[in-house]
């Protein structure tokens, strides 16, 4: 029988599995331990100093992101001298940053401000001119950057160097200097950038957003309704959650922004492409097709139901097939559909129809 492996947390004794940190513990046992540099995709860094506990052995707070358990550590979590620490640490991010809700919460969730309120964080202690350099005025149409949000945890480049295998953006600077910027300070558009959004996803401040909300002066996210759905701009199946604003168009709901869902939760975990994640404007485009059409005797476009347009489809296929034969016919299903939605294309063409001539456009 193999013995397992255990630690103390908080006072009781839970099993881990060896190369597990302590976060992953702690998040698996429902223990809280707040983090802001931290992001599972990515590997730990231990650079914001939030998740800091107290460890049997250890002269010093240990980060929990980073630090392995080790058999028969004691391990806690919430203490004096934590807590002392949490204080402490937040508020002197508070120094350089805006605490006014209408100053630093631009769109996303602003977590530093959070966190300072559930650890109640001083506030009083002044402020000091945040030095970090801007990047006005990039011409890319989605991704802006406010260095004054900015708490340089570099989430947003490791993500582009670890998951995305870009490089684009990077750390510059030093001290309270260092920015995130580009080689030569170049536009996004300039560099190896994909429009990903994944900076912004994973940002824990919004010193990254989304470009578009931010124009058009829309609500912050904390007041959008979410809802679960699948992209459809290929066959991969990304979740994404679109948020709606449940008073735009015409009080109908519009759909103003898309986010990721939490990593690990989803099979895409959280990772989407320029399209997933910014081309959604098509959704209320006032070209859109809403309703099916069917050419007249006039030559001209009526509206029909379902029900008559797909009759009309399916007498016009017929009919080819009883004029001309039905290899005079081939279908053509598209990448964006479902791996169901194409196995039914091929089975019209073959079974209903009488032909192999069917092909999907994302094979190769």
């Amino acid at each position: 029988m193999i013995a397992r492996s255990t630690v103390t947390l908080q006072g009781r004794q839970v099993p881990f599995t060896p190369g597990e940190t302590i976060l992953d513990v702690a998040k698996r046992e429902g223990v809280e331990i707040p983090t802001l540099c931290h992001d599972p995709r990515l590997d730990p860094a231990g650079a914001c100093r939030t998740c800091l506990v107290e460890v049997s052995g250890q002269r010093r707070l240990m980060p929990a992101c980073a630090t392995k358990c080790g058999e028969g550590d004691e391990i806690t979590a919430e203490s004096e001298r934590v807590e002392r620490h949490r204080k402490t640490l937040l508020g002197l991010y508070l120094t350089d940053h805006p605490f006014s809700r209408d100053e630093a919460e631009r769109g996303p969730p602003n977590e530093l401000l959070d966190m300072a309120e559930r650890y109640a964080a001083p506030t009083d202690w002044g402020t000091l001119d945040n030095k970090r350099a801007a990047r006005h005025g990039d011409r890319n149409p989605y991704i802006d950057f406010d260095p004054e949000l900015c708490i340089s945890c570099a989430r947003c480049t490791r993500y582009c160097d670890e998951v995305e295998g870009v490089t684009a953006i990077t750390l510059a600077g030093r001290g309270s200097e260092t920015t995130i910027t580009t080689v030569d300070n170049l536009s996004l558009m300039d560099t190896t950038c994909e429009m990903c959004g994944g900076c912004i996803d994973t940002c824990p401040t919004g010193a990254m957003a989304e470009k578009l909300p931010l124009t058009h002066g829309l609500k912050k996210e904390r007041e959008l309704t979410k809802v679960r759905t699948t992209c459809n701009f290929c066959g991969v199946g990304c979740q994404l959650d679109l948020n709606v604003d449940p008073e735009g168009h015409d009080g109908r709901g519009r759909v103003v922004k898309v986010t990721s869902p939490e990593p690990g939760t989803t099979t895409n975990d959280g990772n989407l492409c320029v399209k997933g994640r910014f081309a959604y404007e098509f959704i209320h485009h006032e070209d859109r097709l809403t309703t099916p059409l069917i050419r007249g005797d006039d030559g001209e476009l009526h509206q029909a139901s379902w029900e008559e347009a797909l009759r009309v489809a399916a007498e016009g296929l017929m009919g080819v097939r009883d004029r001309h034969g039905a290899d005079a016919l081939a279908f053509v299903s598209s990448s964006r559909c479902t791996m169901e939605e194409n196995y039914l294309v091929q089975k019209i063409s073959r079974a209903a129809l009488g032909t192999n001539n069917v092909h999907q456009c994302a094979a190769t």
